[in-house]
Order: structure tokens, then sequence, then C-alpha cells
């Protein structure tokens, strides 16, 4: 297959000009380019211009979350073999990621090279803010444009209170787009599709959201299971288990994740000063330059909160991420310096053991 029909087969997966030249090296050693659509038990499968492939992702640093081979990957794949490896991965444009569970303080790539990050959150339950805020600040974070959509709007047939929780939303989420959807219903849909048509989307959410009844809105046909929600609480199961990665009828491509219940900030001031934007913008206006917002004079961020033009909660949620940030980067680094002393180590009695045995050698 010549190198344009090859590009023209995978361009519906987000292949392009960039992706191609910085694939000509592999190219020229004969490898395979392709695009990760799933990974699971060390192997993943890839979608190339010639089929699906399955390959193992052992040549790629297995050991470090960061750097394991993840959904969204453009790779290049050996042309044969039993196995055969992915050889490595290009260079990321961007990366959703959050902190594992471990006490490692290690980060873990959820989706590689996502343009819009979809927050999706059921309208079956009450409305948690800070969650929706979390979930920003990692998508603002990544790289990608975050949109969010309330799933399930038809639980809320009164149109006035549905307007008041779009308005709550934006609100806690400016500079990104807030849409109310109903997959059942096939309601409020179109804005959606046309956002998720340009590029790769990843779907994000707690189980329960209706990612996957979405996401089958999204394709025009039952490709992810559903199940049904708990009454009591409005959670439902992990219907999806693994990161899948879909081609869209209409264009685009779409990552469906599974449900997540940590949401753990990993490194992302950034993202965490988007999503309250307004607060920065009024810090730059305090008397003292490192103000706390704590009870300082001159304070311009208590004083939107005492003009009524900033919510105090929208103040605790961001102090709340911010030190968690700020730990989980304090933790970070305190295990790269304790990995830089034992490499040292290691490495000062190598050459110990060397000298010695140099000068058993003379003797």
């Amino acid at each position: 297959m010549t190198s344009s029909s090859a590009s023209s087969a995978l361009a519906p997966y987000g292949w392009d000009d960039a992706w191609a030249d910085q694939f000509a090296p592999h190219d020229a050693e004969g490898l395979i380019a392709g695009r990760v659509v799933r990974v699971d038990r060390g192997q993943c499968d890839v979608v190339t211009a010639t089929g699906v492939l399955r390959a193992d992702t052992a040549f790629v640093t297995p050991h470090d979350p960061m750097r394991v081979v993840c959904t969204g990957d453009w790779v290049a794949v050996e042309p044969g073999g039993n196995p055969r490896y992915v050889r490595t991965y290009l260079p990321r444009r961007t990366a959703f990621v959050r902190s594992t569970s471990s006490q490692r303080s290690e980060g873990q790539i959820l989706a590689a090279n996502v343009d819009h990050a979809v927050v999706a959150v059921s309208l079956a339950v009450e409305l948690d803010l800070g969650r929706i805020e979390r979930f920003l600040a990692l998508a603002w974070e990544s790289g990608a444009q975050p949109v969010v959509v309330l799933t399930k709007a038809d639980l809320v047939p009164d149109p006035v209170t549905l307007a008041h929780l779009v308005q709550d939303v934006e609100t806690t989420a400016p500079g990104v787009p807030v849409l109310a959807v109903s997959a059942r219903l096939d309601e409020g849909l179109d804005t959606l599709t046309a956002i998720v048509g340009g590029g790769t989307s990843v779907l994000l959410g707690q189980s329960g959201a209706g990612k996957s009844t979405l996401a089958n809105a999204l394709l025009g046909a039952d490709v992810m299971d559903v199940q049904d929600t708990r009454d009591a609480d409005g959670k439902g199961r992990h219907t999806t288990t693994t990161r899948n990665l879909l081609a869209l009828p209409g264009g685009g491509v779409l990552i469906d994740t599974p449900g997540l219940r940590g949401v753990g900030l990993w490194d992302a001031e950034a993202g965490v000063g988007q999503v309250f934007a307004e607060i920065e913008e009024l810090a730059g206006r305090c008397r003292f330059h490192d103000c706390a917002h704590e009870s300082e004079p001159g304070c311009a961020v208590l004083g939107a909160i005492d003009s009524g033009e900033l919510p105090e909660r929208r103040l605790e949620s961001y102090r709340k991420l911010m030190r968690e940030n700020q730990r989980i980067v304090a933790k970070t680094d305190a295990r790269l310096r304790a990995e830089i002393r034992r490499d040292w180590k290691r490495k000062g009695a190598e050459g110990r053991a060397a000298g010695e045995a140099k000068r058993n050698g003379w003797r």
C-alpha cells in the first residue's frame, strides 16, 4: 500500500500530514502506522490502513504509568511476528492524566491526542458542582477543549428548572459550552454532534452519567452496552470496562471511558486556574501579590465575595483543588528526589565494586 493510500485510510481516525511527517523515520524502517483503539492486559488493538492488528506493548516502558501505550496513541507496529510488538508511540499532542490511587504519587494517562473532553453529568441526581470543576481542571490541563453535557434532560421536564441548572453549571464552567441533552429522546444532540465531528473526543464522567447511552446516540448504533442506574442514588455499574476509540459516522472519533470513581489532580495548576479564571483575574487586583485571600487588607477576591460578585463556594473549591494539587506536586518531587538518590547510591556502589575489582586484579 502506498503512503498516500495509507494516509487516506487512516484519515477517519485523525491521521494528518503532521502525523505522517513524524512517522516518516519509522516508515523508512518498514514499521506500520496505526492508532490504538483499545488496551488491555499488556496488549492493544491498533487500527491500521489494512485493518485492526493485535500487538504487544512490552517494548514501550511498562513500569511508568505515564509512558505506557494508551488509547488514542499513534504507534509504530512491527509488520509481522508472533507476537507482534508496538515499537514506539509518536509524541502526544495532548494527554488526559489523573493521579493514581497508589501511594507512589504517580500519574495515570487515560487518553492521548484528544481535542475535546466531553464531561457527562447526569441530571438524574443533584448536581455536584465541585466534581464538575475537578473534571474541568484535568480537561483544561490536558490541552483539550472541555464540553459539559448534562445528560438525561428528559428527567427535568420543567424548562425553567432546566435553564437554572444549565446556568449553575455555566457559572461553574466559564468559557465552556454547557449542553442539556436527552440521548433517549434524541434531543439536544445537534450541537454536540457538530463539536465531536471535528477531531478526537474523550467521554468522561461517573458511572451512571449516561456515557454509554450518549456514545450510542453519537454513533447511531447500539455499540456500547447500557445498564440501568440504581434508583436510590442514580449511580450505575461500570458498563464500559476499557477505553475504546470509535470512528463516528459524521466524522471525528470518540474515546469512551469507564466511569471514574476517583478524579485526582495531577500537576494541574494551570487547569485549576483556567476553571477559576474569575478568581485568578480578581487576584491580580489584590493589594499584595502574595495575597492568600484569607483576611489580608485590599483583597479583591474577598471584596468580590462581600459584594456578592463571587460565590463563597467557588473560592472554597478553588482553595481545595489548589491545596490538593500542591500536595501531589510536592509528593511527586519528593519521590523523584528519592529515586535520584537511589540511582546515585547504586552507581556509587557499582563504581566502588569496579574499583575494588581493579585493585584485586593488580595484586
